[in-house]
């Protein structure tokens, strides 16, 4: 494995080194870097030109101009990076860093959420194939995956924020707007569990009576407005995730698992309010040692409890207590809702990443970041959830025509353990390589989306440059982007190992 990783590593500093030079010649023949200063009519326009004629190094061969970012480039190896300025005479590793902040929170939050939601509805799809609910998602992943971006990131933005913001104002639901959100939802229900006539009657009707309960208790309370999730509700969906998490990979009859974790459901609830106080006003490190304080919880835990299946035992208690971790600090965030509505009264943004001189609290503050990504995440998470889906339904269909899957089945092995352990990680390899792709692509920054929302991330910055014919951030740009592609790819050759030994030898 380390001569493979060492021989990609070579092969791929000599496609790295060919394609930035090629990108670098393409970049400065683009355009003319003057043409704005050469049609101004200012009084010190010479002087200008000059200016940037050194800024850029145009008096000099394409050959030394391109020696110069490179050696500045290798510098990187040993931490001494120099990629040059803009044609402004800004340093571009400052830009670069500005710019990848905000693509990689743009798009580490749409990638796993796509790969998340993508991967289940994907295993439905094929554990329901040629059903109705097959034929509906089909239909909305090609729908998603044909959409013209910028033509979805305009509608996003006229009905998930202009008019939502609109209704925030004065929040109302009437009888028959509930009643026909609960009808759809149920309708969606109904398809996603399957089952007989009975059971799908009965899931509508249970869903689509909570449903209208629930939102015309929420309008009645000005729940909208004033938000509460409290430790209720938290302990209720921490307890139902922890049973069908161990439902789902354990099996509910492995008793040890899940009274690991339950207990860690119960620790949660008792750390809910111990930790009450530092949550009053955190920092982003106290919420990061906070969430890995409470893995490590969980691992010990599963440990306690685990037995014989120790291993599923510390991995699904740690999950569980991630999760109830992450629904402790949304409680708080829901609290946080009225006062953030108090200071911006219409809080989902259409352009920017963040509110310029914002001045709320800690949780406020995150709330703003938190709905500035809330509509491109969207987008780009809609977008690639169809490839996700149906790639993985793909897969698994393949993956469930093997002999080892009617193996699997003829030992009387369970459904679940058939699915879970025998089919689905075999569905992984192609998937993984979809994955390291679309993370390396996603990094490169949305050109279309960052523009729409007005981002200044990695997709800006290469534009910004091309269009100036500006090859200083285009080629760091490049730089980022071919590197994190050559690592994302190496990642998935070597995943593959562990995900089928086969593949070791």
């Amino acid at each position: 494995m380390t001569r493979f990783v060492l021989r990609r590593l070579a092969v791929s500093s000599v496609i790295l080194l060919v394609g930035s030079l090629l990108m670098f010649v393409l970049t400065i023949n683009a355009g003319d870097p003057l043409q704005d200063l050469r049609e101004s009519t200012a009084s010190n326009r010479d002087q200008l030109i000059e200016s940037r004629i050194d800024n850029m190094g145009l008096d000099l061969p394409w050959y030394q101009r391109y020696g110069q970012w490179l050696s500045g480039a290798a510098g990187c190896i040993i931490g001494q990076c120099d990629l040059g300025t803009d044609r402004a005479g800004t340093d571009v590793i400052a830009l670069l860093e500005q710019a990848a902040g905000a693509t990689l929170r743009l798009v580490t939050i749409s990638t796993f959420a796509a790969i998340i939601i993508g991967v289940i509805v994907g295993i439905l799809t094929a554990l329901r194939q040629y059903s109705g609910f097959d034929y509906a998602v089909t239909f909305l992943a090609f729908l998603f995956f044909s959409l013209p971006v910028f033509w979805a990131a305009v509608l996003l933005k006229e009905y998930g924020a202009i008019r939502y913001n609109d209704w925030i104002a004065d929040p109302q639901i009437s009888v028959i707007q509930a009643f026909v959100i609960g009808v759809v939802l149920a309708f969606i229900m109904q398809g996603v569990l399957g089952g007989r006539a009975k059971r799908r009657l009965l899931t509508a009707g249970t869903t689509g009576a909570f449903v209208v309960i629930a939102l015309l208790a929420f309008t009645y309370i000005g729940w909208w407005r004033n938000p509460a999730l409290g430790i209720g509700l938290v302990l209720i969906v921490s307890v139902a995730f922890a049973v069908g998490i161990t439902a789902l990979i354990a099996g509910i009859g492995n008793r040890r698992v899940l009274y690991s974790t339950l207990t860690t459901v119960a620790v949660g609830a008792v750390v809910f309010f111990a930790v009450a106080p530092l949550l009053d006003e955190p920092n982003w490190l106290m919420l990061i040692g906070l969430f890995i304080s409470a893995i490590v919880v969980g691992l010990v835990i599963g440990r306690l409890w685990g037995g014989y299946s120790r291993g599923v035992s510390m991995a699904l208690s740690a999950i569980t207590a991630g999760f109830m971790a992450i629904m402790t600090a949304a409680d708080r965030f829901v609290y946080a809702w009225a006062g953030f509505l108090d200071l911006k009264p219409r809080p989902i943004s259409t352009i920017g990443s963040q509110t310029p001189n914002f001045g709320g609290d800690f949780w406020e503050s995150a709330l703003d970041l938190g709905t500035q990504l809330l509509l491109p995440t969207m987008l780009l998470t809609l977008i690639s959830v169809a490839t996700y889906s149906r790639y993985t339904r793909s897969s698994m269909l393949e993956t469930l025509n093997q002999d080892y899957v009617r193996t699997a089945r003829s030992k009387g092995l369970s459904e679940r353990t058939v699915i879970v352990k025998h089919a689905f990680r075999n569905a992984l390899i192609p998937i993984t390589t979809i994955v390291a792709f679309d993370f390396a692509a996603l990094i490169s920054g949305a050109v279309i989306t960052e523009a729409v929302f007005g981002w200044k991330g990695m997709g800006e910055l290469f534009r910004s440059g091309l269009t100036h014919t500006d090859p200083a951030p285009v080629m760091a740009f490049f730089l980022v982007t071919a590197i994190a592609a050559i690592v994302m790819n190496l990642i998935a050759d070597i995943s593959y190992a562990f995900l089928d030994p086969r593949i070791r030898r």
